[in-house]
């Protein structure tokens, strides 16, 4: 029997995924729930797995956009697993292969950077390039379609100071999505930065006084991510327009606080949703932020874990910024970027101390919201900081905190 394996759909409103990458081989004897590729679609990138256990004929390439709904493989459930498949899943302790001879590898490297797939087999013969001059980026070093469409054809000699190579690689889909988005962010609203510094230190003495029985007792580190988001919902309580969005001519307003959160995975930005943050202890903040940053690092955040969102905080500080202008979430109107933390001297009751400070960044849509409503709700980020015990804790740190 001939299962045909079409591509299902990763969430609402995507109509279409691009294959990222190929885990398996063609004519390879795949397992039921064996991951066999990896798609990409606006939001994110998913694993496919195999429907049934069998043998695989790949219908797409590498760096394909197919539609949802349509057919990317073929498996024969009467496919049986190769001798090489079955060794590779015996028991027995791996015995270490004796290194090839560097003609050997040297042959094989070749030949797999030389191999085009079929689709252009074609196009390079019309351009009449060599396949060895070909770089392929396809799995194993195979020349895709792409590849070949982006040849060009030598245009001499190298020059006499050596090599200077070049790599295109397409962007993913996600990426693509995020440049679409960002671009129109800055084109369609009316983004305005606004700024301020905050004085760490006083979240500095509370962490080190409470950090080690914090992580005792709910098993994950007390960060500064708890401090900020519990700073941003009382700061979008009283300036509730930052927590709304432009529909057409409409304003939408929310009695909730979904905030996006950015952070780095391997595929690039993710901006997972800390659902009903208002609700959140500090406990229950960094323990949510904990699971889908680890989410997102292993690849396996969803679509439904990004979707939303009615503010977004952007951490550029870990990697040691000191300053930015971070563009608006769409559709959102807000985005608060926090930077690195530097001791600098500053003025207090007339005296020069060295202090903890950290730049804070608010871009906002000037459509909805007004400069008293933007810089009101920086100052009130900013007080929540520097006083967190009795604004945030309500003078009580360990109840606050739950210890």
């Amino acid at each position: 029997m001939i299962l045909e394996m079409k591509v299902p759909s990763p969430g609402e409103s995507i109509t279409e995924v691009e294959i990222a990458q190929w885990l398996v081989a063609d004519g390879d004897y795949v397992e039921k729930d064996q991951a066999i590729a990896e798609v990409d679609s606006d939001k994110a990138t998913l694993e496919l797995p195999a429907e049934v256990s069998g043998t695989i004929t790949l219908k797409a390439e590498e760096g394909d956009a197919v539609a949802v709904g349509a057919i990317v493989c073929l498996i024969d459930t009467e496919g049986k697993p190769s001798a090489e498949s079955k060794a590779s899943t015996a028991s027995a302790p791996p015995v270490e292969a004796a290194p090839a001879p560097a003609a050997v590898v040297e042959q094989t490297t070749s030949y797999a950077s030389q191999t085009p797939s079929p689709a252009a087999r074609k196009i390079i013969a019309e351009k009449g390039i060599d396949p060895v001059a070909i770089k392929g980026t396809g799995r194993g070093g195979r020349i895709t379609k792409e590849d070949a469409v982006k040849a060009v054809p030598s245009m001499g000699s190298q020059p006499e100071w050596g090599s200077r190579s070049q790599d295109r690689t397409k962007l993913s889909m996600l990426r693509r999505k995020v440049a679409e988005r960002l671009v129109a962010a800055k084109n369609e609203t009316a983004m305005l930065t606004t700024f301020n510094e905050a004085d760490m230190a006083p979240i500095f003495e509370l962490r080190n006084q409470y950090k080690d029985a914090f992580l005792e007792k709910h098993g994950v580190k007390l960060g500064f991510m708890s401090f900020f988001t519990k700073a941003v919902v009382r700061a979008l309580g009283l300036y509730p327009d930052v927590n709304s969005m432009m529909d057409g001519d409409h304003k939408i307003a929310y009695d909730y606080c979904d905030i996006s959160v950015a952070v780095s995975g391997p595929k690039g930005l993710m901006v997972p949703v800390v659902r009903n943050a208002e609700a959140l202890t500090f406990a229950g903040v960094e323990l949510e932020i904990g699971r889908l940053a680890v989410k997102a690092r292993d690849g396996k955040i969803t679509v439904d874990d990004m979707t939303g969102g009615t503010f977004t905080i952007s951490n550029g500080g870990v990697f040691g910024s000191m300053l930015s202008t971070p563009i608006i979430n769409p559709p959102q109107s807000g985005i608060l970027g926090m930077h690195n933390i530097i001791e600098r001297p500053v003025a207090i009751d007339g005296k020069v101390v060295v202090r903890p400070m950290m730049y804070l960044a608010l871009s906002y849509d000037h459509r909805i919201i007004d400069g008293r409503e933007s810089v009101g709700f920086l100052v009130a980020v900013k007080e929540a900081l520097e006083d967190p015990l009795n604004i945030l804790m309500e003078g009580n740190a360990k109840k606050a905190l739950e210890l």
